[in-house]
């Protein structure tokens, strides 16, 4: 096995590295989530951490860890007779991206259940992590009904399989991590909410950090064994100060006051629920026992808010996670401190970890130096030089967000000169839903109507690898005529593998929704473009409510551009979207062309998911660009190959004024969907856009049919 970082040896990340720490003194904090830019030790950090956690007693032989001197009475092993147990390492389980639900929570062996009703289960990771930690690498990537079953799990400290009248229980309490870097997609508000702390994590720009970044990781990967005999006796230290604070945890005392504090930040940053408030009690307590004090302090409840409240705050996922510090201390000082209990020793200092008197290294993750140092949320003796702590300040973050009247810089090869600066997007509305036609295979979502592995059960087949849903009613109906030729004697039945049958469930997908701005002079009108921007605005939250992927292409000028590749990180769309300038000619050609090329890539790297297209414009045409010709006559031969590529499409027909010439309606015959004008979106006006959307298609050519479905 090969040998971990230190964790001792990760420099700065104080609010990660202490974050970890509470969880590992106090379990029922609820577990970390991890935000932050590539390269920034995030997952060197959390692989690091099983090594500072104690050693666990578990009964011999048992797949589940039950405790010797408290077993799992509904164990699946069990039950266990008293007496002394065995001694192992606490794990660090790793849930990959693509696992299964099975890989998740185990699986049932569906043939002996049926046959001879024996529950013949093979746990999954959970089980694995019962005890230890439960490791989600990218955890805004996991499909979301794996973070549901993952996160009802974490909550409950039990999991549940039931499948087919067959059903086993287990206990699966574990500490759960998950890291994830905002540019490739938020969480859902209701699973940020299930994770007890959030930290947010930049890599240095202090270039003597990052040169002993550098110098740490070199060392490692020279000599990983000598290096983290140099990190020895610091690891010890730790480990042993964990093991002291979870024996004080008990003595601890919450004083009303603490509580007042608590309960009034909670109500003051006004979050949903009362888990904030549950948590933080429990991060204090713990921030008290890490201290070595027997006492809830002030400082103690104002660190538990700064890590505990920032993701809950959020209403809606174009809001940045934060929390105002100057509001905090001003609701916190309305209340007395408690008298502190005097303590045996002078307080140690809230440093997480040795190892910070200089600067600090990285990890072995790979993509650049692992490392950096942010200063702790709360201030301390041990702050780092003050840093961006939004990676949108950072070189290699995505470009941050202007002020809504502050002029873009203009390319000088394709801004013209009387470019107008960006416009503040008027307010989102709710939008009604639209979807692509036919029946897709993409990932799971809330769109489109596809075939899934969870949803109503349509019909049944051979299941062409491991056998994951089973239709019972199929599977008998398979092997009924067989039971005299097998030799049936008794009451089970004999089932042979070729009569499992696989379920067919219909659920719905994401798409991927590709937007088409016209960015050109006719649109620039600060109030036209405004309300244009509030639009697609409208309609990027609806995207991110479905679970789709989303891209920008705008034209302008002689040519059009890919704003921002398809993503799941609707809130970099918006954006993109209100840095937006405006003017010159409209190239509605090359935006269409460029959205075909898009379409064309993303087809190759992504087949499942099927596209729609959003084309907000009014319809002129008045340059050609580099194709040369008429430019109408050419934006209309661009419109009818995207029709011809099966592409479902959507004109939003931005034009206003008395006198309309109606050449969005046009655009939207040749790229054979609905056009429908900005009123029209809003969701008390758009109750027939799905049907248009599909009679259109059902009325186009057979071929343009076949592409579609």
């Amino acid at each position: 096995m090969s040998t971990p970082y230190p964790f001792t040896a990760v420099v700065g990340q104080t609010d990660l590295r202490l974050a970890l720490l509470l969880n590992a003194v106090s379990p029922a904090v609820g577990g970390v989530l991890v935000r932050g830019e590539k390269g920034t030790a995030k997952s060197t950090a959390v692989r690091a951490l099983s090594a500072l956690l104690p050693q666990v007693a578990v009964v011999p032989g048992c797949r589940f860890s039950c405790a010797p001197d408290a077993p799992d009475p509904a164990c699946p092993d069990g039950p266990h007779e008293p007496g002394p147990g065995t001694q192992r390492p606490a794990r660090m389980v790793e849930l990959p991206v693509g696992a299964t639900e099975d890989r998740l929570i185990g699986a049932l062996d569906i043939e002996r259940a049926l046959a001879d009703g024996v529950k013949a289960f093979e746990p999954g990771l959970l089980a694995d992590a019962h005890r230890g930690i439960l490791y989600v690498d990218e955890v805004n990537l996991l499909h979301d009904h794996l973070v549901d079953v993952l996160l009802d799990a974490a909550a409950m400290g039990s999991c549940h399989i039931e499948r087919e009248g067959v059903s086993v229980r287990h206990a699966a309490r574990f500490m759960l991590v998950g890291t994830m870097n905002p540019e490739e997609g938020e969480l859902r508000p209701q699973l940020l909410d299930r994770f007890g702390l959030t930290v947010e994590v930049a890599a240095s720009r202090d270039p003597q950090q990052r040169v002993e970044v550098v110098r740490r990781r070199l060392a490692f990967e020279d000599d990983p064994d000598g290096f983290a005999g140099r990190w020895a006796g610091e690891e010890a230290e730790v480990r042993a100060r964990v093991v002291a604070a979870r024996a004080l945890l008990p003595q601890v005392r919450l004083g009303d006051t603490a509580l007042l504090q608590i309960a009034a930040a909670c109500a003051g940053f006004e979050v949903d629920g009362m888990r904030a408030d549950i948590v933080m009690a429990r991060t204090a307590t713990a921030l008290a026992a890490w201290a070595g004090r027997t006492a809830v302090r002030k400082e103690d409840v104002r660190q538990a808010a700064l890590l505990a409240l920032p993701h809950r705050r959020r209403r809606n996922p174009f809001d940045a996670p934060g929390l105002d510090e100057a509001r905090l201390d001003e609701i916190l000082d309305g209340f007395p401190d408690d008298e502190p209990e005097p303590d045996p020793q002078p307080d140690p200092e809230p440093d997480p970890g040795p190892g910070d008197d200089g600067p600090d290294g990285g990890g072995p993750d790979g993509g650049g130096p692992d490392g950096g140092g942010v200063p702790p949320q709360g201030g301390g003796p041990e702050a780092a030089p003050e840093e961006p702590a939004d990676p949108s300040e950072c070189p290699e973050a995505p470009e941050a967000p202007q002020a809504p009247d502050a002029p873009a810089a203009p390319s000088p090869a394709s801004a013209p000169a009387a470019e107008q600066a960006p416009v503040r997007a008027a307010e989102p509305f709710r939008t009604r839903m639209f979807s692509v036609p036919g029946l897709g295979e993409g990932a799971a979502g809330r769109r489109s109507r596809a075939r899934t592995a969870h949803g109503r059960t349509t019909g049944a087949q051979r299941p062409a690898g491991r056998l994951t849903k089973l239709h019972l009613a199929a599977t008998l109906q398979a092997a009924a005529p067989h039971q005299r030729a097998r030799g049936r004697s008794g009451r089970g039945l004999v089932v042979r593998k070729d009569d499992l049958r696989q379920a067919v469930r219909e659920g719905r997908e994401g798409n991927l929704v590709l937007f088409v701005v016209d960015a050109s002079g006719s649109m620039a009108a600060r109030q036209r473009m405004g309300a244009v921007k509030g639009a697609v605005l409208s309609l990027l939250l609806d995207a991110y409510q479905r679970r789709d992927k989303v891209g920008l292409v705008t034209f302008r000028g002689a040519a059009a551009e890919l704003a921002l590749p398809p993503t799941s990180s609707v809130d970099a769309a918006a954006v993109r979207l209100e840095q937006l300038p405006t003017g010159g000619r409209t190239p509605l050609a090359a935006g269409l062309l460029k959205a075909r090329e898009v379409l064309r890539v993303e087809r190759l790297r992504d087949p499942s998911r099927r596209p729609l297209l959003v084309v907000v414009t009014d319809g002129r045409a008045t340059s050609a660009g580099a194709l040369g010709g008429d430019a109408r006559e050419v934006a209309a031969r661009s419109a009818r190959l995207l029709a011809a590529d099966g592409v479902a499409s959507i004109v939003v027909d931005c034009e206003s004024g008395p006198v309309r010439l109606g050449l969005a309606g046009v655009l939207a015959a040749d790229l054979g969907g609905p056009a429908v004008t900005l009123d029209g979106l809003r969701a008390d006006a758009l109750a027939g856009l799905v049907k248009d959307v599909r009679t259109s298609v059902a009325t186009a050519s057979p071929h343009t049919n076949r592409r579609a479905a």
